[in-house]
């Protein structure tokens, strides 16, 4: 069942048939499941949002069409933002939650808020707290950016929209057809979600605060002056795994 299951998701062009049949095998409860689930896989549909869930950081979160797949990239912002001190964290379109809730995860005593434009994804965001343990410490609300939202926060991260609209036809099936548009990009040039946050990061973070955002690859110098003239000092680019340009960080200078 497993070969005939590989040469169809082969068939379909799915990058990786072997590894995606024998994952819906062992995670199916039975011969029928597995088979509309190959099915599902066949039509490209993410393996995380067939099964459910994702492995990011150090929890399965739960995953549906409503929220990004989260990412091994990602695991780039959680660790740099880990490198520094903080209470209170605000995750920007906040998704699956995973950024927020993996950070409140490895710093017991911080609180955090996320905010998402999508009431879908918030009800996401909630159930992976509760499922992680965090939810004590989690708060989501339903926001525009910043719209609405109180400060201070010694800590700022996001995963936004980053794709340009001209470069949505490159992705996969599984991205383009699957993961949700809003979160995927702003529409122009890419880059709106990054002016806004610039825009209005320096007025929700304390003093010797910090902003942290996953970018494009070839992002880091448009969104690191981006930041640099919104004021912010310190900015550096932080690498993924694969040696990429992951994460621009920045910092609020402190008052002399």
């Amino acid at each position: 069942m497993t070969d005939d299951a590989r040469a169809r998701l082969a068939a379909a062009g799915v990058p990786d048939p072997a590894g995606d049949a024998a994952r819906l095998r062992r995670e199916a409860p039975d011969g029928a499941t597995f088979a509309a689930w190959i099915d599902r896989r066949a039509a490209r549909e993410p393996v995380s949002q067939i099964i459910g869930r994702r492995a990011f950081w150090a929890h399965d979160f739960i995953v549906t069409r409503d929220v990004l797949d989260p990412r091994p990239d990602t695991e780039t912002l959680v660790e740099a933002a880990l490198a520094e001190p903080f209470d209170r964290v605000l995750d920007l379109g906040t998704g699956s939650g995973c950024i927020l809730l993996s950070l409140l995860h490895e710093r017991p005593a911080a609180t955090g808020l996320g905010t998402d434009v999508s009431k879908a994804a918030l009800a996401v965001a909630r159930r992976n707290a509760a499922a992680t343990g965090v939810g004590a410490r989690a708060g989501f609300r339903r926001a525009d950016w910043f719209a609405g939202v109180e400060g201070p926060f010694d800590l700022i991260v996001s995963n936004p929209p980053y794709i340009a609209e001209g470069e949505m036809a490159e992705l996969e099936p599984e991205v383009r057809e699957w993961e949700p548009q809003g979160a995927l990009t702003p529409g122009g040039d890419g880059l709106d979600a990054y002016r806004a946050i610039a825009a209005g990061a320096g007025a929700h973070l304390a003093e010797g605060g910090h902003l942290m955002v996953e970018i494009g690859p070839t992002q880091a110098d448009v969104v690191s002056a981006l930041f640099a003239e919104a004021g912010f000092a310190g900015i550096t680019v932080v690498c993924d795994i694969n040696g990429r340009n992951r994460v621009v960080r920045a910092e609020k200078s402190r008052r002399s």
